[in-house]
């Protein structure tokens, strides 16, 4: 809301500043009296501006005398946005003492409210039949009755041996008597209830209005006195103004490029001589149903359209291109100057680029835009610079050196760039290149006619001979409109008032600039089409905003192609296509390597692989050409891979990556696109043997310096493995002794009261001193061992600790 809120406040002061302009001014003393229009019943449309989002602004403005209604006609469809947005004001201190507007309920309701049971398209008898009960005088023929209306009914007659429907009416006179009467074709019905009469016209106004149920007539009631000035302004829902474009080449010329907007007036009046103007950009609007009661309804859902083939529009940038600019800063006798600032400008004198050259007086600019530059170099005790010419392409690198001479800085030598320092191997264009496809159409019969008669006209005078073209015309052309930024918006503004006709259209010239085009063949594999298509890369060096639209391509004076494109900013580089090359032929291969280990990573006791998966795409072009040709390879742009080797795109959208390829004439040109993918898999170092670091050291996973590292943990897990084995054989003799001791002590109970008992308690209490005595040996050595491997785990765990590797294989 607050965007449209917004956009109402900017146009109403729009609006108030141009009745200011055109509201009438006082006579000057002396000056003959100026002639007083008459007031009119309804307003002319003064100024019209036209939006992308699918509305128009448009302001009345006319004169008013003393109090006066002035009615303004909409159809039912603009009324809900005059409604949200309507302004009126009177210019010279009358008021505005009202607005009305036709009713806007449905023509079945509007009937309903007359309380007369009737559709909207009743026949005779239904009519009679709905005033039962009403008082009725009825003429047929000579006969006359009068009465409260009974029936209507039709009877089936024989006469003449013809079988007739008639119909007959029946009334109750005042005495009390029935009367029935034919209703032959003469015969008339006069209403005499009260009040009757005045319902059946508001019932044929109601009709009667059905019939143009589309048009909703406003009236503005004011008050005031005298001659006066009156001020209506309004949004209102209008088609779309579309935009097209012609983009002229020729190897004698820069390309040029014109603009035409397509304004359609169906508002139902006519713009006469009205101040146009077109408005691109994306402001919110939206319909709100306010002209119409409000009812409760299900929601309506549309049915499934199948999607139309559209013709091919490319991505926004999103990766500036990579073009470089660099040189060496001196003085006049070759010495290098330190420190000079350096700043460059585009072909629209803005700034993109400013830098200071180093202690050897060398400065670089990278990431730099495509199409003309103009260099300023300045420094402290010398004339400051400037250096024109310049041009800067995508994957090349541009060198540029600037010479100072001694002076003040604020003195300016210009000078034109140095030629032949620019490497242009990769952009194969220039001149005729531009074009192939000369015997596309034919010559243009109507320009022929036409620099025929002036050629003869210039004969007949004797004067000498100068040759025209249809390229010296465009170019003399000039643009009916006058572009402007709004902020985020953008107009065209027309120069002169302009006149549609209501239902008519217009073809408005708004665009005419010469820009740079680099003409290319784009290939992308998932577009679902067999060759390349021929495109140019434009560069939007006209200044202007151009909204998007279909476009022609002319090619010295022959059609070329056409396609579509979406709005372009001053100063973007964008693709267009607009034809298929036949010429290029193309393949494409994919291969994947085996994944190896390319990093290795120990820390805090984990060991991480690092692997990647690499890819290769292969793209393979023949030229079957006689001119070279300047491919752009569209590679998708995949979430986890990374290119890998010198090849960089020249730029990157959201989804595509740009690779150029130059092929020359019959002859064939490969393009490699390399990409990895990263994996990473962990193992906790103490779970490691013997075998997996063998599998490592086989596979080439760890180097000699980490395998040394992890062999150092095995053999303190060795050391502790071995102190477990000792400390559990001491165990195991315990629990030997254990067992005996308690075989013996059992022995002991069952000789008591026998013969040997002496002997034998004796003999086995030896034995239990014994065995007592190996157990406390036992014990103290089970002690010492579970202290050694308490150490022996306190070293592994500092060691695995400690290890921090981060290699690259």
């Amino acid at each position: 809301m607050q965007v449209q809120r917004g956009l109402y406040v900017c146009l109403f002061l729009v609006a108030a500043g141009a009745w200011a302009q055109n509201r009438p001014r006082p006579a000057q003393p002396g000056a003959p009296a100026p002639q007083t229009p008459e007031a009119a019943d309804s307003l002319p449309v003064k100024r019209v501006v036209l939006y992308k989002s699918g509305v128009g602004y448009f302001e009345h403005l006319g004169n008013i005398r003393d109090t006066q209604d002035v009615t303004v006609a909409f159809t039912s469809g603009q009324l809900d946005d005059v409604l949200k947005s309507l302004t009126v004001l009177d210019l010279d201190g009358g008021r505005i003492s009202g607005v009305e507007y036709g009713s806007a309920a449905p023509l079945s309701r509007q009937l309903g409210d007359l309380r007369l049971p009737l559709g909207d398209k009743p026949s005779l008898t239904e009519f009679l039949s709905a005033l039962r009960g009403t008082r009725l005088e009825v003429r047929s023929g000579a006969s006359v009755i009068s009465g409260r209306l009974l029936s209507v009914e039709r009877k089936t007659r024989i006469s003449g041996g013809t079988t007739l429907e008639v119909d007959y009416i029946a009334l109750l006179a005042d005495n009390g008597e029935l009367k029935t009467t034919e209703l032959t074709p003469a015969f008339s019905v006069r209403l005499l209830e009260p009040g009757l009469p005045a319902k059946m016209e508001r019932f044929l106004d109601v009709a009667s209005a059905g019939r143009e149920a589309d048009v909703r007539r406003m009236t503005i009631s004011t008050t005031g006195s005298g001659q006066r000035s009156l001020f209506v302004s309004y949004l209102s829902e209008v088609p779309v103004w579309k935009s097209t474009y012609r983009i002229v080449l020729s190897a004698k010329a820069k390309p040029l490029l014109q603009g035409w907007a397509i304004v359609d007036n169906t508002v139902g009046e006519d713009w006469e001589k009205v101040q146009l103007s077109l408005v691109a950009g994306a402001p919110h609007s939206f319909i709100q149903n306010l002209s119409q009661p409000y009812y409760a309804r299900r929601p309506v859902v549309g049915l499934p359209q199948m999607a139309a083939i559209a013709p091919q529009t490319y991505e926004a940038t999103l990766t500036t291109s990579n073009a470089q600019l660099s040189g060496v800063v001196r003085d006049q006798s070759g010495g290098v100057i330190p420190n000079a600032n350096v700043r460059a400008y585009d072909s629209n004198g803005r700034l993109v680029g400013s830098t200071i050259a180093d202690a050897n007086g060398r400065y670089e600019f990278q990431q730099m835009t495509d199409g003309p530059m103009r260099l300023d170099v300045e420094a402290q005790g010398f004339q400051r610079e400037s250096i024109n010419g310049l041009v800067t392409r995508s994957g090349q690198s541009t060198n540029q050196d600037a010479v100072l001479r001694v002076g003040s800085t604020t003195e300016t030598v210009t000078v034109e760039a140095s030629a032949g320092r620019v490497n242009t191997e990769t952009f194969p264009m220039n001149g005729r290149t531009l074009g192939s496809g000369a015997g596309l159409g034919g010559v243009n019969k109507r320009g022929g006619q036409e620099l025929q008669r002036i050629e003869q006209s210039a004969k007949l005078q004797a004067a000498p001979q100068v040759t025209y073209s249809p390229d010296v015309a465009r170019a003399a052309a000039t643009s009916a409109a006058n572009a402007q930024e709004l902020g985020d918006l953008f107009e065209y503004k027309i120069k002169e008032p302009i006149t549609i006709r209501k239902n008519r259209s217009a073809l408005v010239p708004i665009v005419q600039a010469s820009i740079t085009a680099d003409k290319v063949s784009v290939w992308n594999e998932r577009a679902g089409v067999p060759r390349p298509l021929r495109a140019l890369w434009l560069n939007n060096s006209s200044g202007l905003t151009l909204d998007g639209g279909s476009f022609s391509v002319l090619e010295d004076e022959t059609f070329a192609g056409e396609g579509i494109f979406d709005p372009i900013r001053p100063g973007e580089k964008r693709l267009v296509s607009y034809a298929t090359d036949l010429a290029l032929n193309v393949s494409s291969r994919n291969t994947t390597d085996r994944e190896h280990v390319s990093r290795v990573v120990v820390a805090k006791g984990l060991i991480t692989l690092h692997s990647e998966i690499r890819e290769k795409k292969t793209y393979t072009f023949r030229n079957e050409d006689t001119t070279p040709r300047t491919v752009i390879v569209e590679h998708p742009v995949r979430t986890g891979y990374d290119l890998r080797g010198d090849l960089q795109p020249v730029e990157t959208t959201a989804a595509w990556k740009r690779f150029q390829l130059p092929v020359a004439a019959k002859q064939t040109a490969s393009l490699v696109v390399e990409e990895a993918r990263q994996q990473s898999t962990g193992y906790q170092i103490s779970n490691l043997n013997d075998d997996q670091i063998a599998l490592f050291v086989r596979e080439k996973s760890i180097d000699s310096t980490v395998e040394s590292a992890l062999r150092r943990v095995l053999a303190q897990k060795e050391v502790i493995a071995n102190l477990d084995n000792d400390k559990d054989e001491r165990d195991s003799q315990m629990t030997e002794i254990f067992d005996d001791q308690q075989r013996l002590r059992e022995n002991m109970k069952a000789l008591r009261g026998s013969a040997e008992e002496k002997a034998l308690l004796q003999r086995y209490t030896q034995q239990l001193n014994d065995q007592e005595n190996h157990l406390a040996t036992l014990r103290k050595e089970a002690a010492d061992l579970e202290a050694k491997r308490t150490s022996a785990q306190a070293e592994l765990d500092r060691m695995i600790q400690d290890l921090a590797f981060d290699v690259k294989l």
